[in-house]
């Protein structure tokens, strides 16, 4: 049998899941787990991230005598920022089936992780220590009014 997974919206999928479950054999062979869904990134977080704390950095940040466009940033961000699997919060900021590295077969580390695979708790960790590092570099952060409602 392969793997199921129900999220539980109305009564219907409820019996569904009870139905599977009633009849799983008892042999120690299958496992139930239950737990709070998570919510994947939103939309809004990623549009704010872009019209944000990227397009502030990337107009205010300066390294070395340099400054870089928002896409090196965002790149620079995901290898630094996004969660590793050994994180103790792991399941609360990623979806199912996450990974941040693949390792090609002459050992070299590759980074395949993507903001699309953070949840919106993920996201909102993330972007705020975009934003930390950013106030380590001098940056002052405008405000959207548009994306004053985007969970954080």
């Amino acid at each position: 049998m392969s793997e199921q997974t129900f999220i539980l919206t109305s009564d219907a999928v409820v019996m569904n899941a009870g139905s599977l479950l009633r009849n799983l054999p008892t042999d120690g062979t299958m496992e139930a787990v239950f737990r709070k869904a998570t919510k994947a990134r939103t939309p809004d977080q990623n549009s704010a991230m872009w019209s944000g704390p990227l397009r502030d950095i990337e107009e205010q940040a300066w390294v070395q005598g340099k400054q870089f466009k928002a896409d090196v940033w965002h790149e620079y961000f995901k290898r630094e920022y996004l969660p590793e699997l050994d994180d103790p919060e792991i399941e609360r900021l990623v979806k199912k089936g996450y990974r941040k590295w693949d390792y090609l077969p002459n050992g070299t580390r590759e980074l395949v992780g993507s903001t699309t695979q953070l949840t919106t708790t993920g996201m909102a960790r993330y972007m705020t220590q975009v934003e930390a590092y950013g106030g380590n570099l001098g940056v002052r952060f405008h405000v959207n009014p548009k994306m004053a409602g985007v969970i954080r």
